[in-house]
């Protein structure tokens, strides 16, 4: 898929502008630090710009293509799948993201798996308190 290349091109150059236009503008992104997902191309968009901040050293070590059920409507989407490592707050993580597509070959669907479970914690702390730096997020301190 000519748009999983670009993204994962986007991605490794920790470029948002390239981005913009991978994405429709209802894409879900779901994380593996949250129960519901992201939201909407702003709210992807502003956590990737958390994402690039917090992924040490990620590289992509595979691309695997396909099709998957889209979730809530039982209907199969084109699909890649791209394996990656990286370091986040000191601990190794192994992940996929799992790109689903629309008709136009734009992601609609984002889902992200990580492990292990101590890299999760060390990501969802990190990637809270970029959210709330950003201001895409209230503090949940209060503060």
């Amino acid at each position: 898929m000519e748009t999983a290349e670009r993204f994962r091109d986007a991605v490794e150059k920790r470029d948002l502008s390239l981005l913009d236009d991978l994405f429709t503008d209802d894409i879900r992104l779901y994380s593996p630090v949250k129960f519901k997902p992201f939201e909407g191309k702003p709210m992807v968009l502003g956590l990737f710009g958390v994402l690039l901040r917090t992924f040490e050293d990620l590289r992509y070590v595979g691309h695997f293509e396909g099709a998957a059920e889209t979730s809530g409507d039982g209907q199969e989407a084109p699909s890649a799948i791209l394996p990656f490592r990286a370091t986040v707050g000191g601990k190794q993580v192994h992940g996929i993201d799992l790109l689903q597509f629309d008709e136009a070959g734009r992601i609609k669907e984002f889902t992200v798996m990580v492990r292990p479970q101590s890299a999760v914690h060390v990501l969802g702390q990190a990637v809270l308190a970029g959210l709330v730096t950003d201001g895409l997020v209230p503090d949940p301190a209060g503060a």
